[in-house]
């Protein structure tokens, strides 16, 4: 019996995936929650064999939920989901002690292998990421890339002042005081030695980063 968590807040994307687990699997629970919080919850009083975990949705800094969920159960196996590119998600997510990422848009014969692989006590890496990270190696030079220097909660804050946000905004999306959300900009714009919104996305331009989901 695998007990599987589902979380996203669209119910039918958890129906999708419930439908496509249910049907390799037999004797599976699947629990479902819409959000970071419920979510953690979950995870604090159901050993859970998988999490499949949504990055973006509202009120739920995902990166903190992914942290705050191994530092309860460190054992507990998690496999971001996402139409975030994958070559500047799926790095973060791996690092911090996500066992996958896959794409909303993956086929379902590559869903099912990401969640038997993970099941089975391996990391999922799709054929296309290795290939970019292969690659990425190859090609880097000793200077590297200035937006490795951000912290989780920084590169997050990165992606909405690119989507055009304000600091008020993303205070409330990410759930923290306005004051702290702009000690985060004052940190990224020195980090990365920019002034504006305009030289952060020239500069994420000019190393490859792709700041929009």
């Amino acid at each position: 019996m695998h007990d599987i968590l589902l979380v996203d807040d669209h119910s039918i994307v958890r129906t999708g995936l419930k439908l496509l687990i249910n049907d390799f699997l037999s004797h599976t629970n699947i629990d479902e929650a819409n959000d970071g919080g419920s979510a953690l919850q979950k995870v604090k009083q159901i050993n859970y064999d998988l999490v499949i975990m949504d990055v973006n949705m509202p009120q739920t800094d995902s990166f903190g939920t992914l942290q705050a969920m191994l530092t309860v159960k460190p054992e507990t196996k998690v496999i971001m989901f996402s139409m975030n590119a994958e070559e500047v998600y799926a790095k973060r997510y791996l690092k911090m002690g996500a066992r996958g990422y896959l794409r909303k848009d993956a086929s379902n014969d590559e869903i099912e292998k990401a969640i038997t692989t993970v099941l089975n006590g391996k990391t999922y890496i799709s054929p296309s990421l290795t290939q970019k990270l292969l690659s990425g190696f190859q090609s880097k030079n000793e200077t590297g890339n200035p937006f490795d220097k951000l912290s989780h909660r920084e590169f997050e804050i990165v992606q909405h002042l690119a989507q055009g946000d304000s600091i008020k905004e993303i205070s409330k999306k990410l759930n923290v005081h306005t004051s702290t959300a702009g000690t985060h900009k004052a940190r990224i714009f020195e980090k990365l030695g920019v002034h504006n919104v305009i030289e952060l996305i020239n500069l994420a331009k000019a190393h490859d980063v792709i700041l929009s989901s």
